[in-house]
């Protein structure tokens, strides 16, 4: 009965301290390349905006949208990046996060031509690797929240990608952080093990001069 309970004790204590490995170790990699103010932020050609819903399920903004969408528009208006790569979901007809992104800014006085549009990041690890692969950004400035961008930074710095972020105001929403724990998990494990890939690759899309 001892070993049985021993091995039960094992099965579920080995998760748990991955769990917090994974975590702590992609907290601490990415914590030199997550600047939380504009002004000390190093200046990219793009910024690589990660794609959320504009709208909660049950009704009104999503703040965790707003507050990207606001740190995008002060960036590019700051002069810390030149263009901006809208990278989201649009997996159904109707919800294309790449093209909401881009009316919002639109509103809000970005030039059209400053916006160029990812219809397949589908998750970080997507957009981050698309960004490179597709877009032929060597170096970028990564926009969405802190824990997120903690994510974007470890899977592009891992893939050999000089990523840096700059952190959107955070909502604060419990049960973000509890999936994040996870998500954090699954980068790892993308990164270090599974070597995972984005869904979609294509054709390389030029931005700007080079």
């Amino acid at each position: 009965m001892k070993k049985i309970l021993t091995g039960i004790f094992c099965i579920f204590l080995i998760p748990v301290i991955f769990l917090c490995v994974s975590n702590i170790s992609i907290k601490f990699f990415s914590r030199n390349y997550v600047y939380e103010g504009v002004e000390d932020v190093p200046k990219r050609k793009v910024g690589l905006v990660l794609g959320t819903s504009k709208y909660l399920i049950g009704g009104g903004i999503n703040h965790f949208y707003k507050y990207r969408m606001e740190t995008a528009y002060i960036a590019l208006m700051e002069g810390k990046v030149e263009y901006l790569i809208l990278s989201g979901d649009n997996s159904q007809k109707e919800y294309n996060e790449p093209a909401r992104m881009k009316k919002t800014l639109l509103k809000m006085g970005v030039p059209p031509e400053k916006l160029v549009l990812d219809y397949a990041g589908f998750r970080t690890l997507d957009s981050v690797i698309r960004a490179e692969k597709v877009f032929g950004q060597e170096s970028y400035l990564v926009i969405s929240q802190k824990f997120q961008n903690e994510r974007a930074v470890y899977i592009g710095r891992k893939r050999g990608i000089d990523v840096v972020a700059l952190n959107a105001r955070d909502p604060k929403k419990k049960s973000v952080y509890l999936r994040e724990i996870f998500a954090k998990a699954k980068a790892f494990l993308d990164v270090n093990i599974l070597n995972t890939q984005p869904k979609f690759l294509g054709e390389k899309i030029e931005i700007g001069d080079k």
